[in-house]
């Protein structure tokens, strides 16, 4: 995500605006420290986003899953020994 400070946000908002509503959002800095964030109205609510573990329950990982493949991976990278 892009930054912008304090004047060049200023001195471009029109064109920041329309990006942000195209789906670019970015922030807006005062000496180098983030202060706001501009995102469109028609943004999705961080609670609509999906996050990690939504497949929990679904799939099941194998208890030798770390180790899948070893031997395979160690040929190769000894070249085919």
């Amino acid at each position: 995500m892009r930054t912008y400070n304090m004047h060049e946000a200023k001195t471009h908002l029109s064109r920041l605006v329309r990006e942000a509503v195209a789906g670019d959002p970015f922030v807006i800095a005062r000496s180098g420290k983030p202060l706001v964030k501009v995102v469109s109205v028609e943004a999705p609510e961080p609670e609509a986003v999906q996050r990690t573990g939504f497949m929990r329950g679904r799939i099941s990982v194998p208890d030798d899953f770390d180790t899948m493949g070893a031997e395979e991976i160690l040929t190769t990278f000894r070249g085919g020994e």
